[in-house]
């Protein structure tokens, strides 16, 4: 039988248990109402990219954490040294996959835990800015290499830039983007690595200040 794919509910939901939390108390530590909190966990409603920083950062967690599966045992001992010669096999049916009105998000190596990297798989979909909506905007930095199809990089600095399949691009998050589709292509697949800036927490809790919950 085949082992259910994994989802960002499932692995909310996995994190809230083992904390011993409810909703209401989930609720609390991050700022999301119970009804938004519910929808996420039964997987009825997701989280950009964005919005899951923001997410990792109010339960004091990385991201890489938010998307690891529990580990096998009774885990490690407070204070033990984690394990550096670790080992993962990215497998499209074993990724987590968040699907947003503009990209399909596929987070692979879901069980290493204390990632510096998190790799994801992507397929835009969004053709316009005006059906993008906002510019995303994260700590860290990121770099984006294209698979198959074209897209139109665009960034708040620089004029919009076309790449190719085989053709990528490396940028600092914090500033404003988006990834389009290319002309001529229907979707695009893109390969990105997220990796993030010791001042996740400042960076967010300033962008987040102020701001209505998901």
């Amino acid at each position: 039988m085949e082992t259910p794919h994994p989802t960002l509910g499932t692995l909310l939901r996995g994190l809230r248990s083992r904390n011993g939390w409810t909703l209401k108390r989930m609720s609390e530590q991050t700022g999301i109402p119970v009804s938004t909190l519910s929808k996420i966990e039964h997987d009825r409603l997701t989280l950009s990219y964005d919005k899951l920083l923001s997410l990792s950062q109010r339960l004091n967690i990385p991201l890489s954490e938010l998307f690891a599966e529990p580990a096998a045992g009774s885990g490690a001992a407070a204070g033990q040294v984690p394990v550096t010669a670790r080992r993962s096999i990215g497998r499209i049916g074993d990724a987590v996959q968040v699907t947003t009105p503009n990209y399909d998000y596929y987070y692979f190596c879901p069980e290493l835990r204390q990632k510096r990297m998190l790799p994801i798989l992507t397929r835009v979909r969004a053709r316009s800015l005006a059906e993008f909506g906002d510019y995303v905007r994260h700590a860290g930095e990121e770099y984006i290499y294209v698979i198959e199809g074209r897209i139109v990089a665009h960034t708040e600095f620089y004029d919009p830039v076309t790449l190719e399949a085989g053709e990528s691009i490396y940028i600092d998050s914090n500033m404003g983007h988006a990834y389009l589709v290319g002309e001529g292509c229907d979707e695009a697949l893109i390969l990105g690595v997220c990796a993030a800036g010791e001042d996740f927490v400042a960076m967010l809790m300033a962008q987040d200040a102020g701001a209505p919950a998901p």
